[in-house]
């Protein structure tokens, strides 16, 4: 299964949040998505993040907003009068990301209503996983929409890929401080998810071979092997981080 792709028909507005400037696109399925753009903060390895955890998160049951890929005409800058998106719509011609509008929703805050032991403890336990460094009580990146919780904005995950090399393999331990999590005082105790070998390699295809191959470093089919073996390395020392998340929340309590 591949991701749907659309055509931008037009640029609606900018979504001035964090750095990476996404805008609102329609586009030619008359469907109205988030955009973020390939020429912007991170670039493409931001939206690599974006569709592996994202789509993880999907099949591990989380409520993600559907990811597309969107085809953008860079001639659709010279109808927008802000130099900034202008000059952004100009360098992102081609493929990028979108994710579906959740008309209405609003930005979810944990303190005012309860998430539930366990949807807190599986979340923390995927970012943990995914090294999702950008989802504290500063920044939740969660949404409310029709009463239900949707996870958004994962481009600041699996934050290893911007250290590829030749010969690159995965370290035993990364940095992850829980200490900050949205989701941490609400959390239970922690298990491991059930993520398997074919979820990994099923999400990583869907990620574009040009988007894998665009620092020169591998091949597509080395970055997704890159990929799963830092999958595989993370999961077979779950126990150490497993015990570093419980040591937090137990600080909580």
């Amino acid at each position: 299964m591949e991701l749907r792709t659309v055509e931008a028909t037009r640029y609606v507005t900018p979504l001035r949040e964090g750095g990476s400037l996404p805008g609102l696109i329609e586009a030619d399925d008359l469907g109205m998505y988030v955009l973020k753009f390939r020429g912007a903060g991170h670039g493409l390895k931001a939206l690599t993040a974006e569709i592996i955890v994202g789509e993880l998160a999907r099949r591990l049951g989380f409520r993600v907003p559907e990811i597309v890929l969107v085809n953008l005409d860079p001639a659709l800058s010279k109808a927008e009068p802000d130099q900034e998106v202008q000059e952004l719509l100009a360098t992102s011609g081609g493929l990028n990301l979108g994710f579906d509008y959740l008309p209405g929703s609003f930005d979810f805050n944990p303190v005012i209503r309860d998430p539930g032991a366990e949807l807190a403890s599986r979340l923390l336990w995927l970012d943990a996983l995914t090294l999702n460094v950008d989802r504290s009580w500063r920044n939740p990146n969660l949404l409310l929409w029709h009463r239900d919780v949707w996870l958004i904005d994962h481009g600041a995950a699996l934050y290893f890929h911007h250290n590829f090399r030749p010969g690159w393999k995965p370290a035993d331990s990364y940095r992850f401080d829980a200490h900050d999590h949205v989701m941490l005082p609400a959390a239970g105790p922690l298990s491991n998810l059930d993520v398997t070998s074919q979820m990994l390699t099923e999400v990583l295809e869907l990620v574009p071979d040009d988007w894998l191959e665009s620092d020169g470093i591998f091949t597509a089919t080395q970055a997704r092997a890159a990929y799963l073996e830092f999958f595989e390395s993370r999961l077979a020392h779950a126990s150490s981080w497993l015990n570093d998340l419980e040591a937090a929340r137990a600080a909580r309590v």
